[in-house]
C-alpha cells in the first residue's frame, strides 16, 4: 500500500496538536498498536515544536509535514525555513537546549530517536531545518503473518 500526505501550517504552538492528530489518522489504515501511534505522535510533536520554538522563535512562518506510507514503512519529514541550527550534532545531544528560559528539556531529538527507527536532521543557519524520521510497521505485520 502506498499513501502520501503533504501539510503546511502556520508555525504556532496550537498546530502541534493538529500535526499529531493528522499523522495518527494517516497511519490508522495499517492498524498500528496504541503504543506505535503514541510513538509516532510524540516524535511528530517534538519535530513540530522544535520548528515553532527554535526555528521561528516567535516569528511568522510555515511548517511543512510530508508523510509517505509504503508497505508498512512510514516516512515523515518535518521542515521549516526558520533560523536553522548552527551545530546539529550539539543540538542532538540529550539535555542541550538553546531556550532554557522556556523550560525546554533539550530532549526533543532524543525522543524522536527513541520512538522512531531512524532520524536524520539537516540544517543550514538562516535557511531552516529538515527532520526525517522512519518507523517500520512492516516488521510487526510480517511477524503477525508468520505466527
Amino acid at each position: 500500500m502506498y499513501n502520501e500526505i503533504k501539510l503546511e501550517f502556520d508555525a504556532i504552538s496550537v498546530n502541534e496538536a493538529f500535526a499529531r492528530v493528522a499523522v495518527a489518522a494517516f497511519v490508522t489504515p495499517i492498524n498500528p498498536t496504541l503504543e506505535e501511534v503514541a510513538d509516532v505522535k510524540t516524535a511528530v510533536s517534538e519535530a513540530v515544536t522544535n520548528a515553532v520554538i527554535h526555528g521561528y522563535d516567535g516569528m511568522q512562518g510555515k511548517v511543512r509535514m510530508h508523510c509517505i506510507l509504503e508497505d508498512g514503512l512510514l516516512h515523515i519529514e518535518v521542515s521549516d525555513q526558520g533560523k536553522g541550527i548552527a551545530n546539529v550534532e550539539q543540538a542532538m545531544e540529550p539535555l542541550f537546549t538553546t531556550r532554557p528560559e522556556l523550560d525546554r528539556s533539550g530532549m526533543g531529538f532524543s525522543f524522536m530517536e527513541a520512538f522512531m527507527d531512524s532520524l536524520e536532521v539537516e540544517s543550514e543557519p538562516g535557511a531552516g531545518t529538515v527532520v526525517r524520521m522512519k518507523k517500520n510497521f512492516a516488521v510487526k505485520q510480517t511477524q503477525a503473518d508468520g505466527e
